[in-house]
C-alpha cells in the first residue's frame, strides 16, 4: 500500500484544470487552477455578470477586475470588441485560458489596474468586478465613468461582505443613477448610466489615489534603519507597515554575498531591508499583483537599489531556473476573502526549488498556520526563529 499523501504535499499546484458554467443557457468552459480566485467553486458575482450584462452588436466592452474572463467568454460573440483587465498575472493567465477554451481568443486581456491598463478607449459598457478595497474600488468606477461614452452602462458586481452595498453608493454618487440589476445569496450587480459629460463633482474624488501615477509615501523606521516605502491602494498593507512583515524583516538572516529573492513581496519592505546588507547581487522581488510590483519598484529605487529585479509571477514561476542563497516571505492565505492553503504552502515548495545548496528560507506567518509539516517536509529540518502572542518566524535550510 503506497504511503499515505499528506496534505501539503501540493503536486498538482500548476496543474491547469478546466471546469462548465451554464450561463443564461449556454455552457462555457473555464480555466482554473489553485490560487486563481473562486477555485474549486463558482463566484456568484461573476455568475450575475455574465448572466445579465447584454452587448449589442457593434458594441465595445471593457470589464476591469476580470478574474477567470468569464464574462468575456460569454460576450465574445455578440459584441464588436471585448477588453479585459486585472492587475492579478495569475487572472489574467487564466482569462486568456477561459477564452481560448470557448473560442474568444480575439478578445483582448491585459495586465494592470484600471484606465491604465487598457489604454484610451470609448466604451458602450464598463463591468467592474468590485475589489476589496475601497479606493481600488472608487478609482475603476472613476476610470469607468471617464471612458464611458454617453449613454453608456456600468455595472458592477460584489458580495455585501466585500462592499457591494458600499459601491452602490459611489456609483450612485459619481454617476447620479444607480440600480440594482440582480441580487442572489448575498451577491449583486448595480449599474449606472453616463447622463452627462461630467462626472459628479463629490468629496470621494478628492484622493490623489484616482491618478494612477501617485504612490503613498511612508519613510518607515524598521530593522535599525530608515527606508522609504512607496504603495498603491489595494497592494497588501497599502497605507502602514504590516506587523508580521516588520517582525520577520528583524530576524532577516541576510549575508553580503546573498542571492536574495523576496517571494511574494508587497511594496517591497523585506526587499529592500535585505538589500541594505546583501551588496554583492541585485535583489530579486516577485508578486502576483502588478500594482504591487509598480510598488516594489519605486521603493526599491528610493533606496538606492537601482538594479533590483522587480517581476509578476504566480508564486516564483518567473524564476524557477535560478537559484538563491536566502528567500525571505511573508506568505498570503487568502484569495479573495477565501483561506485557500495551498498558495502559502506551494510559496514553501518553490522557495525549496530555488534555493541553492545552502540557501536559507525565512518566513513569518500566523502562529496558528500549520506550515511547520510541509517545511520539515522538504527541508528536513526547522528552527522557530521567533515565537510571538500573534506570529512566528520560521526558518530551514535546504542541505548541501
Amino acid at each position: 500500500m503506497p504511503a499515505k499523501k499528506e496534505w501539503y504535499v501540493n503536486d498538482d499546484y500548476r496543474r491547469w484544470q478546466t471546469t462548465t458554467l451554464n450561463v443564461a443557457g449556454r455552457t462555457l468552459a473555464l480555466a482554473t487552477k489553485p490560487g486563481v480566485f473562486a477555485h474549486g467553486s463558482t463566484d456568484p458575482s461573476s455568475l450575475l455578470l455574465a448572466e445579465h450584462v447584454r452587448a449589442a452588436h457593434g458594441e465595445t466592452v471593457v470589464h476591469l477586475n476580470c478574474r477567470n474572463g468569464l464574462l468575456g467568454a460569454a460576450l465574445a460573440s455578440t459584441a464588436a470588441r471585448v477588453l479585459l483587465a486585472d492587475r492579478n498575472v495569475l487572472a489574467v493567465e487564466a482569462s486568456r485560458r477561459t477564452l481560448a477554451l470557448n473560442d474568444a481568443a480575439h478578445v483582448e486581456v491585459y495586465v494592470g489596474h484600471g484606465a491604465a491598463a487598457v489604454g484610451e478607449i470609448m466604451a458602450d459598457i464598463v463591468a467592474i468586478r468590485i475589489p476589496q478595497e475601497k479606493l481600488a474600488l472608487l478609482q475603476l468606477i472613476h476610470d469607468a465613468f471617464a471612458m464611458l461614452k454617453p449613454g453608456g452602462r456600468c455595472y458592477i458586481a460584489g458580495a455585501t461582505n466585500e462592499g457591494a452595498k458600499s459601491g452602490a453608493r459611489i456609483l450612485e454618487e459619481l454617476f447620479g443613477n444607480a440600480l440594482t440589476v440582480a441580487t442572489e445569496s448575498g451577491h449583486r450587480v448595480v449599474s449606472g448610466v453616463k447622463r452627462s459629460g461630467d462626472i459628479a463633482r463629490t468629496a470621494a474624488l478628492e484622493s490623489s489615489y484616482l491618478d494612477n501615477s501617485v504612490f503613498n509615501e511612508q519613510r518607515l523606521s524598521i530593522a535599525g534603519g530608515e527606508s522609504t516605502f512607496c504603495s498603491r491602494p489595494g497592494v497588501f498593507s497599502w497605507d502602514h507597515l504590516d506587523e508580521a512583515t516588520a517582525i520577520l524583516a528583524e530576524h532577516i538572516d541576510v549575508r553580503p554575498d546573498d542571492r536574495v529573492l523576496d517571494l511574494g513581496c508587497g511594496y517591497g519592505v523585506l526587499g529592500v531591508v535585505a538589500g541594505r546588507t546583501a551588496t554583492t547581487h541585485p535583489i530579486t522581488m516577485l508578486d502576483v499583483d502588478s500594482e504591487a510590483v509598480r510598488s516594489a519598484e519605486r521603493s526599491a529605487t528610493a533606496n538606492g537599489l537601482t538594479s533590483a529585479r522587480v517581476m509578476g509571477s504566480d508564486v516564483a514561476s518567473a524564476v524557477l531556473e535560478e537559484q538563491f542563497d536566502l528567500v525571505v516571505t511573508n506568505p498570503p492565505f487568502h484569495v479573495g476573502k477565501a483561506t485557500d492553503l495551498s498558495v502559502p504552502i506551494q510559496f514553501i515548495a518553490d522557495a525549496f526549488t530555488v534555493l541553492a545548496p545552502g540557501g536559507r528560507l525565512n518566513l513569518v506567518a500566523n502562529r496558528t498556520l500549520p506550515y511547520e509539516g510541509a517545511i520539515k517536509y522538504l527541508f528536513k529540518n526547522i528552527t522557530t526563529v521567533h515565537d510571538g502572542p500573534r506570529f512566528k518566524v520560521l526558518s530551514a535550510t535546504k542541505a548541501s
